[in-house]
This record gives C-alpha cells, structure tokens and sequence, in this order.
C-alpha cells in the first residue's frame, strides 16, 4: 500500500487546514479529552495519535471505489444511457437544427446537447461529488481537465455527421474513469440496438454476451479502421492520405465508419482488427479504451508507449503484436492536446 506518515502542527483550528494541505483528506478533527489529543478520520480510515506539540497521521490512503459502489455506478448509467438512446431514436430520421462548431465538418445537434444536459445532470445529482468532461461542454468553454477524482466522460452523440444524414452508425458514448483509469464504458447505437458495456475487471460485453478481440497476428489478414476527422488542417489530411497509401497494400481491408467509439467497439468484439486516429478527443476513445482491455486487447499511442487520454491520439489492435507490425509504417501527426 502507497502509504506514508504525515506530520501536523498542534494547535486547533489550524490543523485541518495544514492536515488538507499535505493532500490527505481529513474528514474530522476532534479533541479527544481528558487528555489533549486528537482523532483524525482520513478518508475513512481513524488514525490516532496523540499528544502535541505534533499530530501524527497514522499509514493512510484515500480509499478507492469497491465494487459495490461500481455497481452502482454502472447500474445508474446503464439506465440513463438507455434513456438517452430513446432522444436518440425519436430524432434519428427527423429535421435536425444543426450548428457548426469548428469548421464545416465539425457539427453540433439540439440532441446532443439534449443527450448531454441528460446524463450530466442525472448523474451529478446522483453522484454529487463526480467531476465530468463532456463535449458539448467542453466546445461551450468548459476546461478539458481529467483528474484523480471520479470522472464521467461523454460523447452524447459520436458520429454527428452520420447521425445529421440519417447514416445509422452513431453511438451514445459514456465513461467513467477514476484516478485517470478507466473503470467502466458503455457504448450505444440506439438505432441497432447495439450495447457495448465493459467494468475493469469482469469483462466486456455486447448485448450482454461477452465479446473478445480477434486472433489476427498478420497485417495481410488484418482490417483496419481508420478516419478522415472533423480537421479538414491540411498537415493532418496530408499524414491521413499518405497513411492510407501505404497502408492499403499491406492489409487485407481499412474501414471507415464515422465514429471512432465504434471502431473501438469493432476492434473489440473482433469485427475489426486495428483502429488508430490522429485528432480525437478523450470523450471519443474514453469509453472504448476499457471495452478494448477487457475484451483482450491492446491500447497505446500511435506511435508506442503508453496512452495518454488527452493526447487526441489513440491506437487500439487485436493484440500487441499487431500492434507492433502496423505502428512502425505509422506517419505520425501531434495535434494540439485536448
């Protein structure tokens, strides 16, 4: 355990803020009497100790999320995503008010936003103490910070564009990740009924049957998916173009669906063999990454290494080493991080 001692000056009033200050959470200081000490509850876990003119902390950590919480945690947003894919459905062949964001690409629908306000505010209200990062929030001028804290990561609507032309392969993507970590993800096209769920640890599934990556190993047997973006930056074209044409020979086919949660979902349940993409954002590949790992899969940077989740890139295959043929005829590209 990733413990330590911490120290506290004695007196009173000031020793919670000092205790809050050395990053441990002290939820209650007490005097303890007759004699002058001090209990001190750190996040949960009672450390006593005792007499000043110092405080000791006693071997302590902020407790993590057991599974019971998770459950609960899955259980809530599982209903709420249903209820969000039923805005979805009733939308789906409608006239769509339509906003452009970034560029003409780049498009935004009253039922994104509406799908967002949903699962922000049902799953605030329920987890009060819950950060989120949302897309819609995010282009409004939200900050794009993931941190320690418990965190929900949406994309009500991936695949905006398909979803503005009636092309039914857009997705409802929902993600939580604690302590920077995914925890759980949940993908869903409303449309086909397709409900990709995943928990660290206990797997991942499609429609409640569990679903595994493929066992292709060879480039020549692989399909790729991959995407030309919302960035129509000329750089990025150039390195999608140039990818294209090297790749399409060594592979058996590459894929292009219009939302990159899906991909994901693909690659997972082994219709697809590897997805990489420059120019994402976390609310894009958040939920796919723990779909990926508990179907037996590998996620990285493009070009190797570890994934860092607000890179806006991202490489998800089979297996490593797939992964490992494909990454060294990668043309990279480093946009601007999230």
């Amino acid at each position: 355990m990733d413990s330590q001692w911490r120290f506290v000056r004695h007196p009173s009033a000031t020793a919670k803020q000092q205790l809050r200050a050395s990053n441990k959470i002290a939820s209650r200081i007490e005097l303890v009497p007759p004699v002058r000490s001090y209990v001190v509850v750190v996040s949960g876990v009672c450390a006593v100790d005792l007499k000043f003119p110092r405080l000791r902390v006693a071997r302590t950590r902020k407790m993590d999320v057991d599974d019971s919480q998770l459950q609960l945690y899955f259980d809530t947003v599982l209903e709420l995503t249903r209820n969000a894919g039923k805005i979805v459905r009733e939308h789906h062949n409608k006239g769509k008010k339509v906003t452009i964001k970034s560029c003409d690409v780049d498009l935004v629908t009253e039922t994104d936003q509406q799908v967002e306000k949903l699962l922000v505010t049902s799953l605030l209200t329920k987890f009060p103490g819950h950060k989120y990062i949302g897309e819609e929030a995010v282009a409004d001028g939200k900050p794009c910070e993931l941190t320690d804290e418990p965190t929900w990561i949406i994309d009500p609507v991936d695949g905006t564009m398909n979803f503005v032309h009636g092309y039914p392969n857009f997705c409802i993507s929902v993600a939580l990740w604690i302590k920077k970590k995914p925890s759980i993800g949940i993908i869903y096209n409303p449309i086909l009924e397709l409900m990709f769920t995943a928990q660290t640890g206990k797997g991942a599934f499609l429609n409640g049957n569990r679903i595994s990556t493929s066992s292709v190993k060879d480039l020549e047997k692989g399909l790729l998916a991959m995407e030309f973006g919302t960035s129509r930056d000329p750089e990025k074209m150039a390195v999608v173009m140039e990818n294209t044409q090297i790749l399409l020979p060594l592979l058996h086919g590459i894929r292009s669906s219009g939302s990159a949660a899906l991909n994901m979902a693909m690659v997972a349940m082994g219709g697809a063999d590897c997805y990489f993409e420059f120019g994402i954002h976390v609310w894009d590949i958040a939920a796919g990454v723990p779909l990926i790992q508990e179907a037996g899969g590998f996620v990285s940077d493009p070009a190797g290494g570890e994934l860092d989740p607000l890179s806006r890139r991202v490489l998800v295959a089979s297996n490593e080493e797939f992964a490992k043929k494909i990454i060294p005829h990668l043309k990279q590209h480093y946009p601007e991080r999230d």
